[in-house]
């Protein structure tokens, strides 16, 4: 019998790390918390819950590096993207999931697996013994926060998420809005068709940045700051960095025609994205937010088509923590100070599911080879959970570190291949080819690239 591996988490990390490591051979114990200790963000104790978007983000793995992640995912037999895949909703390009059912998959799945028991109870200190995995993500309790500060030295990073409202569908004004994916993206017609349009005029547009700026908002506690992911801000936030700035993101017009109005550009364009497989709940693509409830519902029904919108889920606002990975993990995901224990998921400075997923399967299998007493070979940086790790690990400045999603921008450059917008296309082919083939090798499969596709 070999040597227990505890994780604790059972979100999208913890719940890939004890698939992997189980797969291995290794007797898992997965320590959740919830539903006895809630959180701020969960609504259910089931594994894998997602708590903020239903996406996945793109699935194109040849053009984007988040797709690519998915790949690789793929490719090492990954419980959290084939149980995605399992309960994939029509959303253009990208990959969206209908949440309820995909976290009672995992939660299936993971306690039927013979060699992974599951523990509701708190873990609240660093243990001095054992193998540990903690992927307790930005939602880190009070007490193991502390616990994890003591053993690292210093003090914890943070820094604020939102979340966005989902809307009922059939309270959505459909006289007003349409349902088109942009440049009519997808290969099915529900794909072309996988978001929902609200148009705004330039006078409906000002309006709504106005009643933004001047909403009531969420106050912080005393001693907080306000430190934010640029890639989750929330809107009023946007507004405040310019007027112009929404039209330009997730209200940007482009690639849609009204056609209740087809001979009029809208000025801006709020999408939303079906958030379950029923078609009954929307979530507002990008509208993550810190206003309060009555301002929320106030501002978001100035909105056309969503005048009389009632909503299942209002957006919030929480703390989130996360660790100077580069500072304080070997590239083996192991605290330095204590090397019993590893990190994997949002806590170690990745954001996203798909990121969060993907440092998960990389310390399960480290966890696993460490017990089993194998010469893991170190994960190929060329790949996309190479150039992840590799970042948090000891690549960004520590000075700096802020929670990174994939990207292009985290590879190491390729030689003989055209720089520049032009030559972007090319240069994102070769990177996800470069990357598969080295993944491939790593993971010692044959035709595993076959499998993938």
């Amino acid at each position: 019998m070999t040597e227990t591996l505890h994780i604790v988490g059972g979100g999208m990390a913890g719940s890939e790390a004890a698939w992997q490591a189980a797969n291995l051979g290794v007797r898992v114990v997965i320590h959740e918390m919830r539903p006895k200790v809630g959180t701020f963000a969960h609504k259910t104790g089931k594994l894998g819950e997602m708590v903020c978007s239903n996406s996945f983000r793109s699935d194109d793995h040849e053009q984007n590096a988040v797709g690519l992640l998915h790949w690789e995912m793929k490719a090492a037999g990954g419980l959290v993207i084939s149980t995605a895949y399992d309960h994939r909703l029509p959303a253009g390009g990208a990959l969206a999931v209908d949440r309820e059912p995909f976290s009672e998959e995992i939660t299936r799945a993971l306690k039927a697996h013979p060699n992974i028991e599951v523990s509701y109870e708190e873990v609240s200190e660093l243990p001095q013994d054992g193998q540990w995995i903690f992927a307790t993500g930005p939602l880190t309790s009070d007490s193991l926060g502390q616990s994890i500060a003591r053993a690292t030295g210093t003090e914890s990073l943070a820094f604020f998420d939102a979340i966005a409202p989902i809307v009922y569908a059939d309270t959505i004004d459909m006289s007003q809005a349409w349902m088109q994916s942009r440049y009519d993206k997808g290969e099915t017609e529900a794909e072309q068709r996988a978001y929902l349009n609200c148009p705004m005029t330039r006078e409906q547009y000002e309006a709504f940045i106005d009643a933004l700026i001047a909403a009531d908002k969420t106050e912080f506690h005393e001693g907080e700051t306000a430190g934010y992911f640029d890639g989750c801000l929330p809107i009023e936030v946007m507004a405040e960095r310019g007027r112009e700035t929404l039209r330009h993101g997730p209200m940007k017009p482009v690639g849609l025609t009204n056609p209740h109005k087809p001979d009029e550009k809208p000025w801006a364009v709020v999408q939303l994205r079906r958030d379950n497989a029923l078609g009954t709940l929307f979530n507002i693509v990008g509208f993550q937010t810190k206003m309060k409830y009555g301002a929320q519902k106030e501002v978001l029904r100035m909105i056309p088509g969503l005048e009389e919108a009632r909503f299942a889920r209002l957006g919030g606002i929480h703390r989130n923590t996360f660790l100077n990975s580069p500072t304080l993990l070997d590239d083996r995901m192991r605290l330095r100070a204590q090397p019993n224990v590893r990190f994997a998921g949002q806590i170690t400075g990745v954001e996203g599911y798909v990121e969060s997923a993907a440092m998960g399967l990389l310390a399960g299998r480290m966890a696993a080879a460490e017990i089993l007493g194998e010469d893991l070979a170190t994960v190929p940086q060329d790949s996309a959970h190479g150039a992840l790790v590799h970042h948090i690990t000891g690549g960004a400045e520590a000075k700096t570190f802020q929670p990174m999603n994939v990207n292009f921008g985290l590879f190491r450059p390729l030689e003989g291949v055209k720089g520049g917008r032009r030559g972007r296309r090319d240069r994102y082919k070769a990177y996800t080819d470069r990357a598969k083939a080295a993944w491939t090798d790593w993971l010692g499969l044959q035709g595993s690239a076959a499998a993938a596709e």
